[in-house]
């Protein structure tokens, strides 16, 4: 028998199961996906109080699945492999950007690419490694708050 495992819904949540080599079967709570930290992150930052007066923030989701049609055209319209997940618009023309990750997630090589390239022209990416969207929105907060009272 071979391993295997496979991501499923179980009473609404999101759960691996794995089955080893011997057949055992063993499941647990799948990690969140990263859109769903993003979400948490962007809710969390349009309530601070300095939302619309201090930063604005946009937000992309590169990596969304799409069929080769709306491929091509994302990336005619200029979509770029490798854009951070979130920026921050300060005031005073200051941009600040963040990329998330599940846990030990890991940057694509594009990722790795791109944000190298932002580097170079003085955009630094932060990298926020999560294991739940409440952690990720705290890690953004922080982060605001920080650019905030030094812009």
């Amino acid at each position: 028998m071979s391993r295997s495992q496979q991501t499923v819904r179980i009473n609404g949540a999101r759960t691996i199961i794995r089955t080893s080599a011997t057949g055992k079967i063993a499941t647990k709570p799948a990690p969140p996906r990263e859109w769903e930290l993003q979400a948490a992150q962007v809710r969390a930052l349009r309530r601070m109080p300095e939302y619309g007066k201090e930063f604005l923030l946009a937000s992309d989701q590169n990596a969304a699945k799409r069929g080769p049609r709306s491929q091509q055209e994302a990336v005619a319209a200029g979509m770029t492999p490798g854009e951070a997940d979130l920026r921050i618009y300060l005031a005073g023309g200051q941009i600040r950007m963040i990329e998330n990750k599940v846990g030990k997630g890991r940057l694509s090589t594009q990722q790795k690419d791109r944000h190298a390239a932002l580097a170079k022209l003085g955009h630094n990416v932060v990298v926020v490694s999560s294991i739940t969207p409440a952690e990720a929105a705290s890690q953004a907060v922080d982060l605001v708050q920080g650019w905030l009272a030094v812009a």
